[in-house]
């Protein structure tokens, strides 16, 4: 299994019938393929909707509906548009119960960095800023290392997406619980050991019991 794919279909489990959740741009995304057919979550994007779908099989993308990150979507039945001010006041008014942002660096605070990096062109911050302060519980969706570099810091190096707003954080090999204390590892993936993620990772992980993911 794709290791997105495999940080996807986990996060999918932390979501509950009746939730409103903002996926980001990215990996976030695929979540969306993965949600619990048992279940209503409401997925919201800030550029105006709540209702999406899954992603639209290729050659039946509608041009005129997309996410905020010009994506295609599609939206289920009862979904609804509005204006991005409607949207923010949403996200803004703490009316989000789940965020999933992507990262490019996440420590052991629960500070994110994930809009740029200096000296490089990135398209901007998008909505992150408001909906890692305004959402009930902020996941973070990333891959362990980026090319055998951790990604999961002691301190963020690069320019603050925010700071100490992250609860959970899902990887394709292990899923965190920011605590007070710091990183709490709560699972693992079953193909690897508890050994091999603390070497992977720079902040210290404090553990207990450890479970292994479901994939």
């Amino acid at each position: 299994m794709h290791e997105k794919e495999i940080i996807a279909r986990r996060i999918a489990k932390e979501l509950r019938d009746g939730d409103l959740v903002n996926l980001g741009i990215g990996l976030p995304t695929l979540v969306a393929n993965y949600i619990d057919p048992n279940i209503t979550v409401f997925l919201q994007s800030e550029n105006g909707l709540i209702g999406l779908g899954p992603s639209p099989e290729e050659g039946h993308e509608d041009p005129n509906l997309t996410n905020a990150g010009g994506q295609y979507v599609t939206l289920n039945p009862y979904g609804m548009y509005f204006d991005s001010a409607t949207s923010f006041g949403i996200i803004r008014g703490g009316h989000v119960d789940i965020t999933v942002l992507g990262a490019l660096e996440v420590d052991a605070e629960g500070s994110l960095a994930s809009w740029i990096i200096p000296k490089k062109l990135v398209p901007g911050m998008g909505g992150a800023m408001d909906l890692v302060v305004g959402a009930k519980k902020v996941i973070v969706a990333t891959t362990h290392t980026n090319k055998g570099k951790a990604k999961i810091k002691n301190q963020c190096q690069l320019p603050l997406t925010a700071y100490k707003e992250v609860d959970l954080i899902v990887t394709e090999l292990a899923v965190i619980a920011v605590k007070e204390n710091g990183l709490q590892l709560l699972e693992k993936h079953p193909d690897t050991t508890i050994e091999e993620i603390i070497a992977l990772t720079e902040a210290p992980l404090h553990y207990d019991t450890v479970k292994d993911m479901e994939v």
